[in-house]
């Protein structure tokens, strides 16, 4: 299924080439293969495909980019995780990091025009291998951090940073966790690695949450069952800049075709005039030919 920190191919295929925003939503296209069906416990068929939906939950700036988070998935099952982001505002869209498989990204964050992060975990039974993805070039790239030193349940509820390297987050573990179910952890180096400040049965009071951009906001518009990006103007005003659809794909077993094998070329008859004569106790491979000589 999947691996501690998330690393394993994604099941669905990111976009090659940038997504163009023309006035109508976009599809954020999802296609499964078989492997992903059975791995992932799917009940689709050729007849009843799975649709996979898009489901977007953060929005950020950094620098020049708009970044938008979240992740598709069927009725039952996460599939990957989905990072855009535009430098254009909201015209042209790319996915700046690698889907990850069974990953949902929930949170978004930038400190700065540079600095920035976004929360994420693996959904699958449980939540688990709670984990950021770090961008210090304003969201041109991204690096995928764990937040837990070692594998295991837990999401990341709540985190915020009082600098571009000091930040906190609050996981919570689930009820049966060693110790407590909370923890809080702290890191000095942007996110590259964290360590435990507390971990307690009671959730704790912090003010983590970083304040929503208010210039952006994402917005789900039913008419046309997708998801708007949405700038507003100095008229207090908001104006769609891109939209995306809810309806990703499908999954369903990929259709083999049977094809007809090619026909056997005529092997080359030997000559009619030719015998092949062996001689007593050479190798059947040892041979020489003779003319046959006509009557």
């Amino acid at each position: 299924m999947m691996t501690a920190w998330g690393q394993a191919p994604a099941p669905v295929t990111a976009a090659a080439v940038p997504l163009v925003y023309a006035g109508k939503p976009l599809r954020v296209e999802a296609v499964c293969t078989e492997d992903d069906i059975q791995s992932l416990g799917l009940g689709c068929t050729t007849a009843q495909p799975c649709p996979i939906y898009l489901e977007l939950s953060a929005l950020d700036t950094g620098a020049n980019r708009i970044v938008v988070a979240g992740n598709l998935h069927t009725d039952t099952a996460t599939l990957a995780s989905v990072l855009l982001a535009s430098e254009d505002g909201g015209t042209s869209w790319t996915e700046p990091h690698p889907r990850i498989r069974n990953g949902s990204l929930d949170q978004a964050h930038f400190f700065d025009l540079q600095t920035g992060w976004v929360s994420g975990q693996i959904v699958g039974a449980l939540a688990r291998d709670p984990f950021l993805l770090l961008t210090t070039d304003g969201g041109k790239t991204w690096r995928q951090r764990a937040v837990l030193s070692e594998p295991g349940p837990g999401t990341i509820e709540l985190f915020g940073f009082e600098s571009a390297t000091a930040g906190t987050v609050l996981v919570d573990r689930g009820p049966g966790a060693e110790g407590g179910r909370y923890a809080v952890l702290e890191t000095r180096t942007g996110g590259e690695s964290w360590s435990i400040r507390s971990v307690g049965r009671e959730k704790p009071a912090l003010a983590l949450r970083a304040a929503a951009n208010a210039a952006w906001r994402l917005q789900a518009h039913a008419a046309t069952r997708s998801y708007r990006v949405e700038r507003k103007e100095a008229s207090g005003k908001w104006t769609p800049v891109a939209g995306f659809l809810v309806n990703a794909g499908q999954c369903k077993p990929q259709e083999t075709e049977l094809r007809e094998p090619p026909p056997e070329e005529p092997s080359a008859a030997p000559p009619t005039d030719a015998v092949e004569v062996f001689q007593v106790g050479t190798p059947r491979n040892a041979k020489k030919t003779t003319s046959k000589k006509k009557p």
